[in-house]
């Protein structure tokens, strides 16, 4: 009878160890995933921010410089307002962005709290 319940609990172990081992496998798959997305975020958001930067700068440039000397102070005012306007423009919409996304691990914490409600007796 020994032996059975020596079966059963080895079993038990290898059940429960095999679903670490999923549940592991998941996790590092979703923390190289939100990685990825990360990187490529930042890549692409320091690309276009030094883009727009140059191109805006050598738009008010040509624009000041076209101007006549008197009313050059207020276009400056202006393209100032411009830039922050535009700004405060992209912050809100990377802050949307950010909160539109999916918790970072989520299918991880579903799948360990729906596997901690079938263990429970």
């Amino acid at each position: 009878m020994s032996g059975g319940l020596l079966h059963s609990a080895q079993s038990l172990l290898a059940t429960v160890l095999a679903l670490a081992r999923t549940r592991l496998e998941l996790f590092g798959t979703e923390l190289h995933e939100q990685l990825n997305r990360l990187f490529y975020l930042f890549v692409g958001a320091v690309a276009v921010l030094l883009l727009a930067a140059l191109g805006a700068a050598f738009a008010a440039l040509a624009l000041l410089a076209s101007l006549p000397a008197e009313q050059r102070a207020a276009a400056a005012a202006l393209v100032a307002a411009a830039f922050l306007a535009m700004a405060f423009a992209a912050a809100w919409a990377l802050r949307r962005f950010s909160m539109d996304q999916p918790r970072a691990l989520e299918a991880s914490v579903a799948e360990l709290e729906r596997d901690r409600r079938a263990l429970q007796p």
